[in-house]
């Protein structure tokens, strides 16, 4: 897991994040960083790590669309 600016905008990249971890570090990603929107989640081709994150996305309330398979844009929390 690892996080850098794209285009002016925060990545959190899931690669090599196990599929236990992926709640937490999204949700920490999300609110710790809820003063820089839109942020981007990167998990890749699994979609297990593409459901799991949606999930916790739900969970905590935001708005966010899959840009690409595998790329997921958080726009703001509801």
């Amino acid at each position: 897991m690892k996080t850098f600016f794209e285009n002016h905008i925060l990545n959190l990249d899931l690669h090599g994040t196990r599929h236990h971890e992926v709640e937490l570090i999204v949700e920490d990603f999300v609110l710790l960083n809820q003063d820089s929107f839109p942020l981007v989640v990167i998990c890749g081709n699994s979609s297990k790590m593409i459901e799991l994150v949606n999930t916790t996305l739900k969970k905590i309330g935001t708005n966010f669309e899959e840009t690409r398979y595998g790329r997921i844009r958080i726009n703001n929390l509801l």
